[in-house]
């Protein structure tokens, strides 16, 4: 499980598949952006080296 912070996800290059639990599988590449919401429990698969920027935020 994740922690207590969202974290927001810029792909710079890459390919991943995230997967919450019970949820859908998403895939995400160079110039997607996502949010993982506080508590978030899953799976992050990595198809291709990945770069990326983040903040966490409370």
């Amino acid at each position: 499980m994740k922690g207590e912070n969202f974290e927001f996800c810029y792909i710079l290059s890459g390919r991943l598949r995230l997967t919450e639990d019970g949820g859908e599988i998403r895939e995400y590449a160079a110039g997607d952006s996502f949010i993982m919401k506080p508590g978030f429990c899953g799976n992050w698969q990595t198809l291709e080296t990945v770069r990326k920027i983040w903040v966490v935020a409370s």
